[in-house]
């Protein structure tokens, strides 16, 4: 019997409300966008819907510029795995910018997979505020 492939699309993408990481809804998108203005506090990424893939693995990766740690050295990649819940799920994945301000411009790259294979790929340019809009 062959095994059933999951079905995925991207519902919306953009610049959303504030995630509240403990709260069961997901934010809300204010703006539909991949280029997003460089600004403290923006919320962006996109919401995934994912059909028949109940209990599989979910794995995510946030692929940011050559943004320094604390000694200089580039962070590596923000990923890690999610049990999908049901068999017509929405995920949120993004991320918020924090100060400073000016390391966190240029493009960041946001992936999906399941089992090792990409799901959904998409890439944002974080632009200085007036080149944004």
């Amino acid at each position: 019997m062959a095994k059933k492939k999951p079905e995925v699309r991207i519902k919306n993408w953009g610049i959303y409300t504030p995630w509240d990481h403990s709260a069961k809804s997901l934010p809300t998108l204010l703006k539909s966008t991949f280029d997003i203005p460089c600004e403290e506090g923006i919320e962006f990424g996109y919401i995934a819907n994912i059909k028949k893939a109940k209990n599989k693995k979910l794995q995510y990766c946030i692929y940011h510029p050559d943004i320094p740690d604390e000694t200089g050295n580039p962070l590596p990649p923000f990923s890690g795995e999610e049990y999908i819940r049901q068999n017509d799920w929405n995920f949120f994945i993004g991320d918020t910018i924090w100060k400073p301000i000016g390391n966190k411009q240029g493009p960041w790259r946001i992936t999906l997979a399941i089992d090792g294979e990409i799901i959904t790929d998409k890439t944002f340019r974080l632009l200085p505020t007036e080149s944004a809009n």
